[in-house]
């Protein structure tokens, strides 16, 4: 099967939050169902809707999927693995969120 058949389809796995990201979610995890990484944080800023500081935390973060950075990638073309973990990391040190 072909790479972008198995991406248009939506995978379930985990999003991870860290720090900052984390208070804004109100959660440390939680399910996703989505083919990419665009969709699943689309579908996590609905969730969240009712939490202001989350769609604004989100901006400020980087993310990881099954461990590798997407760096500037457009999120749109970041397919995401069934069973695989997105990791939500707000910056750390320094600045503000």
């Amino acid at each position: 099967m072909a790479a972008t058949d198995t991406a248009a389809r939506p995978a379930a796995g985990t999003i991870r939050y860290w720090a900052a990201a984390k208070a804004a979610a109100g959660t440390a995890e939680e399910p996703y169902r989505a083919a990419t990484l665009a969709d699943a944080l689309a579908a996590a800023r609905r969730r969240h809707a009712a939490r202001p500081d989350f769609a604004r935390v989100l901006l400020r973060c980087s993310f990881l999927v099954d461990g590798h950075p997407v760096g500037t990638r457009d999120h749109a073309q970041v397919p995401l693995p069934d069973r695989g973990t997105v990791e939500v990391l707000p910056p750390f040190a320094g600045g503000s969120v």
